[in-house]
């Protein structure tokens, strides 16, 4: 069994509607120095594969085919 996290991130130059409502939710709220809010997703993963190569092969298979947006989101797997 390996877990793999899944961190999806809108692409540099796309606009963050999600991330510059929260930059301004913090700025009402007295946090001074926020520049730029970039909002994205997290998804864990508990895959049956034991092999860690393949686990990440996966695990970016599928980032790929449903869990990343690959016109405007980036994204990374890591095995944890």
């Amino acid at each position: 069994m390996t877990k793999a996290r899944v961190t999806v991130m809108p692409k540099s130059g796309v606009l963050d509607p999600e991330g510059r409502a929260i930059a301004h939710a913090l700025g009402t709220l007295g946090f001074t120095g926020v520049e730029e809010v970039r909002a994205g997703k997290v998804i864990e993963l508990t895959l049956a594969e034991a092999d860690p190569a393949k686990a990440r092969a996966t695990a970016e298979e599928m980032a790929r085919k449903l869990l990343a947006n690959s016109v405007i989101e980036s994204f990374r797997v890591e095995l944890v």
